[in-house]
């Protein structure tokens, strides 16, 4: 009988890189959606099963509702909980990010926890949990938790999420010992799987393809491809050693104006017209009036993310390919996939490189 996974949020990007990761490593896969009746936004999933050949079933849950979970849990080996609000602009209340993350994920461990078949949860985080509200700007480990009383709304939704999953683990009935272990990624880059299902994360090189502002602000993210992402969830799942740890996922700060670089030195060849130009953060603070995605990045103005993802590479065996290859390929998606429209007279096809000798 094949070891069963179940992935939570199986139409969200991350998760569905996860999925395509654990059936092509034999897994079963139960996914959750919320409504079983949108056929067409799981549909490039049920044609992935089927080209793998792997075993892919669905239910209904939903982080907002106790119903469902019991049952969505029920004859899996291990829960691999994904779903998390991600917000394409700040909430009017901070708590419309936060309840969702850390009610649901109680959710999910609470049902995991009564079901004795049930070995480890793991939650995705983000390093949005370890690496904001601090006074010094230093590389941060997962010995670090943002301080929740002084990020916006996401930072603390998903700090306060992973905390409450902790304290769970800590404080589960006597004689069961469920097993949690946490990926804490950046800045998600990478191929979409479908026009449907792109994330928060593929925003600014969107922006910068199509040019809808006059150039970059002074933010940096640490960014991760979502393929070597989904390797480092079922690395965290299956290595007995990750039970009881955290794990950064992501590479070196990478600061918008060096992906603005990068994708107009490959596409402004082909008719594309992405600038280089970055902004000034009071233009930035005037523009955020009147644009709610630019409004996201205001807080965070003029830092980087800074991590280390030593001890995922040293415990888990996790590697990175390089940041420039994860943003065009995450660039070539959104244009393959009609995300970014191709300006009148470009060319569409990327060049395709030399054969190694």
């Amino acid at each position: 009988m094949s070891t069963r996974v179940l992935v939570t949020g199986a139409t969200g990007f991350v998760a569905g890189h996860c999925i395509a990761e654990l059936l092509e490593h034999g897994y079963a896969v139960r996914a959750t959606v919320r409504d079983l009746g949108k056929v067409d936004r799981r549909a490039h999933l049920i044609t992935l099963a089927e080209r793998l050949g792997g075993e892919l079933e669905f239910v209904a849950a939903d982080l907002d509702h106790d119903t469902g979970w019991a049952d969505a849990v029920a004859g899996c080996d291990y829960v691999v909980h994904v779903a998390s609000p991600f917000p394409t602009a700040p909430p009017a209340d901070d708590d419309d990010l936060v309840r969702p993350a850390v009610q649901g994920t109680l959710r999910v461990l609470r049902a995991a926890a009564a079901d004795p078949g049930v070995r480890r949860v793991v939650l995705t985080s983000s390093v949005a949990a370890v690496a904001y509200g601090h006074d010094v700007d230093e590389p941060r480990t997962e010995a670090d938790w943002s301080v929740v009383d002084r990020v916006p709304a996401y930072q603390k939704s998903k700090t306060l999420a992973e905390r409450a999953a902790w304290e769970f683990i800590e404080n589960q009935p006597a004689g069961r010992e469920l097993e949690l272990a946490v990926v804490n990624p950046g800045m998600v880059l990478g191929p979409v799987q479908s026009a449907t299902v792109t994330s928060t994360s593929h925003e600014p090189v969107r922006r910068l393809l199509v040019r809808d502002a006059p150039g970059s602000p002074r933010v940096a993210w640490a960014p991760v491809d979502v393929r070597d992402l989904a390797v480092a969830h079922r690395l965290a799942m299956e290595t007995p050693e990750a039970a009881g740890n955290r794990y950064i996922c992501a590479g070196e700060p990478m600061w918008m104006a060096d992906m603005a670089r990068i994708l107009a030195d490959e596409y402004n060849p082909r008719g594309f017209r992405v600038t280089t130009r970055v902004l000034p953060d009071w233009l930035i603070r005037t523009v955020a009036l009147a644009d709610k995605g630019i409004r996201l990045v205001v807080p965070t103005l003029g830092r980087a993310e800074h991590v280390r993802a030593d001890k995922a590479r040293a415990e888990l065996g996790w590697t990175m390919r390089p940041v420039r290859d994860s943003l065009l390929d995450t660039a070539e998606s959104l244009i393959e996939s009609g995300v970014v429209p191709v300006p009148r007279g470009a060319v569409v096809a990327r060049e395709a490189k030399p054969a190694s000798v």
